[in-house]
């Protein structure tokens, strides 16, 4: 099994969000593992991808890592956050099709 952070380094994750300070890496580590959990729920587990994680189902945790940083708590006043732009594009050809 791949570690989390050996499929999306926290470096890079860092540099996607432009973030240029350690003082939240214990966070964005955290937000990584999130990611990956989404991701997997959504398409099965990132260890069945025998040629390595497919790079949009990296970005596609990028985007889940960024959107859960930017917003915290389950509700917010004013607009409603929804998973980023492109999310599900980016999935999409990898998920487990119940039928």
């Amino acid at each position: 099994m791949p570690d989390t952070l050996d499929i999306l380094p926290l470096a890079d994750l860092k540099a996607h969000l432009r973030i240029d300070h350690d003082d939240e890496d214990a966070l964005f580590a955290h937000l990584i593992e999130a990611s990956r959990g989404v991701v997997e729920g959504w398409c099965g587990p990132l260890d069945d991808f025998t040629d390595g994680v497919p790079e949009p189902l990296v970005h596609a945790m990028k985007l889940y890592a960024g959107h859960l940083y930017a917003n915290r708590e389950a509700t917010m006043a004013g607009d409603l956050a929804e998973a980023p732009l492109g999310f599900f594009d980016l999935i999409d050809p990898y998920r487990q099709r119940v039928c």
